[in-house]
């Protein structure tokens, strides 16, 4: 691993460039087919209300429900708006409307009333700025012209004029919008904020509250992104308060808060676009491989093959070699190209702001050869079947078939897994007993922040807070702000409810070994139940939805998860007893799910939403820095959803679970993969040996397990005595009997040694001699027996040769060659090292 450091002020964007631009581009595609679905309202040219004539303007001011109830502001707001309005009678144009558009006041911003304030100098009536603003409140809630919403969204700030739309342009709509509030109040900074909001549509497009549509909201959001500076994590609620209310459509977005990051499907084209590629023909020539794949992949394998191929493929060769335009590759561009790919760059802030460039070994190279090898094989079918369209690309692969081979990364792959088990399966308790100690803590500093008042100190766990004044109504609340004795604000709400989501996913992946997707897509009817025919007895089962490999199964839930359930339940409920339905996002297919009762949902932005992957990740994150736990090097452990799945598989296993039924409680297709999750312990095999070992001896009989008599002990080890003999050793074992007679030339166990080499030779040439003499004889009986005798000694001294060869060193001469003069040198002996 290399560290490169950059100081904070050298940091830049410039390698993922390309990627953020197309990634912002797709953002920009969505928000344009919201936008063609949902378009907003236009600004008709004429209404009632701008046509009408001063006189029957202030009219309608002097009567409900559009005078004031306070007789100084009523009497401001009359006269400011006949000041404004004998201002906008000198500009052309037969409606307020024209006459407005054509004052400039619009382009002037903040500073419009200086053209009014100098028109009306010298001329009698007094005039100032607060006369003309509260004349602009009184006209705009008469509706007599709508300004855009550009210039609105930076005038429509203050609590006045929220509460003069309220009170003056829609009383009953603005009703109806509190009642949808709920607990929430307009005093919180984030109801407020959507107030203003909501005023300002109304004051932009006409109508009233419940006249709002979708492409206003976009419309209202795509300025506040390009107009405002200050950013806001509050300034997507207005659309849930108004989705709330039930004006919306059915296929309406569930959310705006997360519009820019949950862009939906991309087209292949724009998949590929994201990484700027610079040379078309092969721009061109992935986006039609991606189409030709594309009915046979699912979205998110369509995005890592677009990913691969654009950026890990062909980006990369773009910047070894600039002004490339052919993939038939060069091994040296081959070469480097497969050296960059080996090694990842990744980028993280140092705890003095600068940024470390970190290079370490990629681990899914082999996965991206394949993808690029099939590229080139894939292309070179297709020629064959469609010359005129593939033929053109159809070049010789640059990957050979062993660099892709995985066998060696699976197996190494393996042993990381395995050791990852084997550091968090022994902490897994102590995980446990802290995420319970902190939720219990967490609620503990909740409840005291309660039983506060604003502004009053308390004292809880040793620690004393400050509650802060402004903390709104008592009751539980996800925001509950306050100041420990350095003057650090806490909001101990966000606290509790993080500590509680974090006790709940490592019960619920604990107990279940579900994935972290099929996790947050459980809802209140994933909770069922199986009557045994039988005994008519009920047991509780989890409904586990498909996910990645599309397995629809049950688990059985057992008490301790019954436990964790009910605890869901009973947080999620709302004031009626039921689970709100919440929308949530598939962030592989990156669609919308229907709405359901999700048991890991929360309210956050405002709104209530589907507990998202990050979250769940963060909260783990948290939870394990106040562990204190490490790894074997020392360093911070780390637990990954993941690693929840593989230590349900080890610990099933290990309590002896029959692996088959393990891979069903999984859903995997492959008890392999099953297998795979297993860590097998060194304890394990010296339990399963030492259980062999004793199945084994209650197979034999009994009294060959007794303490054997001194005799027998002394005959045992004259046994290994007796086996000595002429030639070298007997190898037979102990309690049997020569089945040779002491032939021992023709026995097979005879191990003869080398130094009596020559003994069996004399035993051999006598062998030969007395072949002879029983030929001469005539004695067949003897001239059979010693064939064999002597075929078994010829047998005997090849071996012995054979042995003596194996262990014999063969010295190695120096190479020669010839110089240029024709004379032979010797290469220079190298010293070993």
């Amino acid at each position: 691993m290399t560290i490169r450091t950059q100081p904070p002020e050298q940091e830049t964007r410039s390698q993922a460039g390309g990627q953020w631009q197309g990634a912002a581009s797709a953002a920009g595609e969505a928000l344009r087919q919201l936008r063609a679905k949902f378009p907003p309202r236009s600004i008709p040219e004429a209404w009632p209300a701008t046509c009408a004539s001063t006189e029957q303007i202030v009219e309608r001011l002097d009567r409900p429900p559009l005078r004031s109830a306070n007789k100084h502001t009523h009497y401001s707001r009359r006269t400011g708006a006949l000041r404004l309005l004998a201002w906008l009678e000198t500009m052309p144009g037969t409606t307020w409307q024209q006459r407005w558009l054509a004052s400039g006041a619009q382009e002037s911003g903040a500073e419009w009333t200086n053209e009014p304030l100098s028109w009306w100098q010298g001329r009698d009536g007094r005039c100032n700025r607060d006369l003309l603003g509260a004349g602009l409140v009184a006209v705009l809630c008469a509706d007599v012209f709508r300004p855009d919403l550009e210039w609105l969204s930076r005038i429509v700030q203050s609590q006045h004029w929220r509460n003069a739309v309220a009170a003056h342009r829609d009383p009953r709509g603005y009703a109806d919008l509190q009642a949808a509030i709920g607990q929430e109040t307009s005093s919180s900074s984030r109801v407020a904020i959507a107030l203003g909001q909501i005023a300002t549509l109304v004051l932009a497009k006409g109508g009233g509250v419940k006249d709002i549509v979708v492409g206003d909201c976009l419309e209202l959001r795509e300025v506040e992104a390009r107009t405002r500076v200050k950013k806001s994590a509050g300034r997507s609620h207005f659309y849930s308060m108004l989705r709330d209310l039930g004006i919306f459509p059915a296929d309406a977005p569930p959310t705006m808060q997360y519009l820019q990051i949950y862009s939906g499907q991309l087209t292949v084209e724009q998949l590929v676009d994201r990484y700027s590629l610079q040379c078309k023909p092969v721009r061109d020539l992935i986006v039609d491989y991606l189409h030709e794949r594309q009915s046979i992949l699912d979205y998110t394998s369509l995005r890592q093959a677009s990913r691969t191929l654009s950026m890990h493929y062909w980006k990369t060769l773009e910047s070894i070699q600039p002004g490339i335009e052919s993939i038939r590759l060069s091994p040296e561009i081959a070469d480097a190209w497969k050296e960059r790919l080996r090694t990842k760059v990744t980028r993280q802030r140092q705890p003095d702001g600068s940024i470390a460039e970190i290079s370490s070994p990629r681990t899914n190279v082999v996965s991206l050869l394949t993808s690029v090898r099939a590229f080139y094989l894939d292309i070179a079918q297709w020629a064959a079947e469609d010359p005129a369209r593939w033929g053109p690309w159809a070049v010789p692969c640059p990957i050979t078939l062993a660099e892709i081979s995985a066998k060696k990364g699976k197996a190494h792959r393996k042993a990381r897994m395995d050791q990852r088990t084997r550091e968090r399966l022994p902490a897994l308790p102590a995980l446990v007993q802290a995420a319970h100690q902190q939720l219990q803590q967490a609620r503990l500093r909740l409840d005291a922040f309660n039983s506060a008042m604003p502004g009053e100190s308390f004292t809880v766990l040793d620690q004393t807070f400050i509650k802060q004044k402004s903390s709104g109504a008592h009751g539980p609340s996800t925001t509950a702000y306050a100041f420990d004795t350095a003057g650090r604000r806490h909001n101990l709400g966000s606290a509790e409810r993080r500590a509680f989501w974090a006790w709940a996913t490592v019960e619920f992946l604990r107990h279940t070994g579900c994935r972290i997707e099929e996790m947050l897509e459980t809802s209140h009817h994933s909770i069922t139940q199986y009557t045994l025919p039988d005994t008519g007895e009920l047991i509780p089962l989890l409904h586990i939805a498909p996910s990645k490999t599309d397995e629809e199964r049950l688990l059985v839930i057992d008490v301790e998860l019954a436990d964790v359930l009910a605890a869901i339940v009973t947080r999620v409920r709302d004031s009626t007893g039921q689970i709100p339905l919440v929308a949530s996002w598939d962030p592989h297919e990156r669609v919308w799910n229907p709405p359901m009762p999700l048991l890991f949902q929360w309210r956050n932005g405002g709104h209530l939403r589907g507990v998202s992957d990050s979250a769940i990740r963060l909260s783990l994150k948290l939870l394990l820095e106040q562990t204190g736990l490490t790894d074997t090097s020392g360093q911070p452990l780390r637990y990954t959803p993941h690693d929840f799945r593989r230590l349900f598989t080890t610990e099933a296993i290990l309590n002896g679970m029959p692996p088959h039924i393990t891979q069903l409680i999984l859903g995997h297709k492959d008890i392999n993969t099953t297998m795979g999750y297993h860590a097998v312990y060194p304890q394990e095999v010296i339990n399963g040996h030492r259980a062999f070992i004793a199945r084994r001896r209650a197979l034999r009989p009994s009294e060959e397990y007794r303490t054997p008599t001194d005799q027998e002990w002394e005959e045992f080890l004259g046994h290994f005595q007796r086996r000595k003999l002429a030639l070298g050793e007997c190898g037979r074992a102990y309690g049997t009997s020569c089945q040779h007679e002491h032939a021992c030339v023709r026995c097979p166990l005879l191990r003869v040694n080398p130094h009596e080499k020559l003994r069996l030779v004399e035993i051999r040439d006598n062998t030969v001699a007395r072949i002879a003499e029983a030929n001469e004889r005539g004695w067949l009986g003897d001239l059979e027996q010693l064939g064999l005798t002597l075929t078994a000694a010829n047998g005997k001294l090849a071996q012995l040769e054979e042995r003596v060869r194996k262990a014999a060193v063969v010295p190695l001469d120096m190479p020669t060659f010839r110089d240029v003069a024709g004379r032979t040198a010797t290469l220079p002996a190298r010293r070993r090292s």
